[in-house]
C-alpha cells in the first residue's frame, strides 16, 4: 500500500508511508547541562494528522490492485493480462481500468508519503530538542532494509521495503530542510532521468524487434540474409526462449514446495535487489519521495490548502493522466503486450499527474469530513500499514502458492479483483478492532522497539480503550 483535521494538527502527524506505517518521534531535550535528554518516545494518538493516515491507508490498499497480479501468476501477468486465462474481453477491461486509473499511482502516493514522513519524524524530534535524530533515522531505516530483505526472500518477491529503506539511508536525510520548490524540482529531474533511461531502452528494444521482423520477412521470401540480419533473428529468438524458460521456471517454483520457492527467490534476489535498484528503484522511488517531501512542505498532504486548490489539482491531474495512460494502454494492446515497446516513455508523466490528482481527491474528501465511518477505518489501515502490508503478502502467498491453496496462474485476470475485495475487507475490519486495544500494529511495535532498542508500551490505557470504543 479521507479524514477531517484541525489547522494546528497539520504540523503534528507522525507518519506517512514514509515507512509504510506511522512514524515515531523523539522526546524533548532540555538543557543537557541541567537534565539528561529524555528517552525518545512514539507519537501519541493526539499528535497524529488523520488525513495523512487516510491517504496512507488508501495508497496501501490501492497498491494491491497492481500487486495482485504478481502474487497470482508469472511475472509477465503484471503487464499482460492475456498471459493467463481465456476470457480476453473481461481480462482486457479489468487491465485497462487498472492501468489508466491506478497503475503506478498508488505506489507513487506510497513513496510520496514516505518522503513526507522523513520531515515529520525529524522535525518533531528537533522541535523537542533531541540530539540523536540522525541516529534514530539511521537505525529506523537500517531495520527497514532488513525487513525488506526478509520479506523478499521468505515471503514475496515483490517487496518494496528494501528499496525504501535503502533510498532513505542514501539520500533523504540531507534533504529534510530543503525548500519545497527545490524538492519538487529535484524530484521531477530525478524522474526525468529515469524517463531518459526508459526512452533509450525502449527505442533500443523497438529497433531490435523491427530489424528481426524485417529479417524474418526477407527469410520467408527466400532472400539471402546478411550476418547482421541473421544475428537480429537469433537475438529475438534467444530473447523469446529466455522469456519462455523464465515463465516455465516461475510456474514450476511457485506451484512447488516452500523450499522450491526459497531457491527461486535466492536465484533472483541479488539481481533484483541490487541491479534493478539502479535501473528502477533509484529514479522511480527517490523522485516520488522528493516530490512527497515538497507536497508536505507546502501543506498539500495535510489539507492546509483551499478547496479550490484541491479541486483544480484533481481536474488538471486527471485531464492529463487519463488520456496519456489511455493512449499508453491502447499501444500495449495494439502491440500485443510486447515486452520491448515504446509506450513506456509516457509512463511517468501520466503516473505523476494521476498520483497527485488521486491524493488531492482523498485529501479533499478528508478535509470536507465526508464518509467519516469509512475514512476512520481507512485511517486505521494507514496507521497499521506495515502490519497490513506484510499481512497481505502472507495471506496472498498462502492463497496462490503451491504450499497453500495452489491457485498460482489458475485464475483469470479479472477474477483477481474478487481476491482484492476480500483482502480489503479484512484490512478494514481487523485494523480498527486492533487499534481499540493497542497503540500500534504488531509490526509497528516491533519496528519501534528495535529502533530505540527498548521495548515500547503496546496496550492502550483503560481510558484510551474507552475513547476508541466510543469513536
Amino acid at each position: 500500500m479521507p479524514d477531517l483535521l484541525s489547522a494546528p494538527a497539520f504540523t503534528e502527524e507522525a507518519t506517512a508511508l514514509a515507512e509504510v506505517s506511522s512514524h515515531t518521534s523523539t522526546s524533548i531535550a532540555t538543557d543537557p547541562a541541567a537534565t539528561p535528554e529524555p528517552a525518545p518516545r512514539p507519537v501519541s494518538q493526539r499528535e497524529r494528522i488523520p488525513t495523512i493516515d487516510v491517504v496512507r491507508g488508501v495508497a496501501l490498499m490501492g497498491i494491491l490492485l497492481m500487486n495482485i497480479a504478481s502474487f497470482a501468476g508469472p511475472w509477465e501477468m503484471y503487464i499482460n493480462p492475456l498471459s493467463v486465462g481465456n476470457h480476453r474481453t473481461w481480462n482486457l477491461i479489468a487491465w485497462t481500468l487498472r492501468w489508466v486509473l491506478f497503475e503506478g499511482k498508488m505506489r507513487a502516493a506510497f513513496s510520496m508519503l514516505f518522503g513526507a514522513g522523513v520531515i515529520l519524524l525529524t522535525e518533531r524530534a528537533e522541535r523537542r530538542g533531541a540530539r540523536n535524530v540522525a541516529d534514530i533515522f539511521l537505525r529506523r531505516n537500517m531495520w527497514l532494509v532488513l525487513f525488506g530483505v526478509l520479506h523478499f526472500y521468505f515471503i514475496w518477491i515483490g517487496d518494496i521495503l528494501y528499496w525504501y529503506g535503502l533510498t532513505a539511508l542514501l539520500f533523504l536525510y540531507p534533504c529534510r530542510k530543503v525548500r519545497f520548490r527545490s524538492l519538487f524540482i529535484a524530484g521531477v529531474l530525478v524522474l526525468a532521468l529515469g524517463v531518459s533511461a526508459d526512452i533509450y531502452i525502449a527505442m533500443d528494444g523497438v529497433r531490435a524487434h523491427r530489424d528481426a521482423q524485417a529479417a524474418l520477412a526477407l527469410q520467408s521470401a527466400g532472400k539471402k540474409l546478411t550476418q547482421a540480419q541473421q544475428d537480429a533473428i537469433k537475438k529475438m529468438k534467444d530473447g523469446d526462449d529466455r522469456h519462455k524458460k523464465l515463465h516455465d521456471d516461475d510456474l514450476k517454483a511457485m506451484r512447488g514446495s516452500y523450499l522450491d520457492q526459497l531457491k527461486w527467490r535466492a536465484q533472483w534476489g541479488p539481481r533484483f535487489q541490487a541491479t534493478s535498484y539502479y535501473k528502477f528503484g533509484f529514479t522511480d522511488v527517490l523522485g516520488m519521495m522528493l516530490i512527497g517531501m515538497a507536497l508536505y512542505r507546502m501543506g498539500f498532504l495535510t489539507g492546509a490548502l483551499s478547496y479550490k486548490t484541491y479541486g483544480w489539482t484533481i481536474a488538471i491531474g486527471f485531464l492529463i493522466s487519463i488520456p496519456i495512460n489511455g493512449f499508453e494502454s491502447w499501444g500495449f494492446i495494439r502491440d500485443n503486450f510486447q515486452p520491448d515497446n515504446p509506450w513506456w516513455v509516457l509512463y511517468q508523466l501520466g503516473r505523476l499527474t494521476g498520483a497527485i490528482a488521486n491524493v488531492a481527491l482523498v485529501v479533499l474528501i478528508a478535509k470536507a469530513g465526508l464518509f467519516q465511518g469509512l475514512t476512520r477505518r481507512i485511517a486505521a489501515v494507514g496507521q497499521t500499514a506495515l502490519s497490513n502490508y506484510l499481512f497481505t503478502s502472507i495471506n496472498c502467498s498462502l492463497l496462490f502458492n503451491g504450499f497453500g491453496f495452489g491457485l498460482y496462474g489458475k485464475l483469470e485476470y479479472y477474477q483477481l479483483y474478487a481476491v482484492v475485495a476480500c483482502v480489503w475487507a479484512c484490512n478494514l475490519i481487523l485494523s480498527p478492532i486492533w487499534l481499540r486495544y493497542f497503540q500500534f500494529g504488531p509490526m509497528e511495535w516491533v519496528w519501534r522497539s528495535l529502533t530505540y532498542w527498548k521495548r515500547q508500551p503496546m496496550r492502550r490505557s483503560a481510558l484510551e480503550e474507552q475513547e476508541a470504543l466510543a469513536a
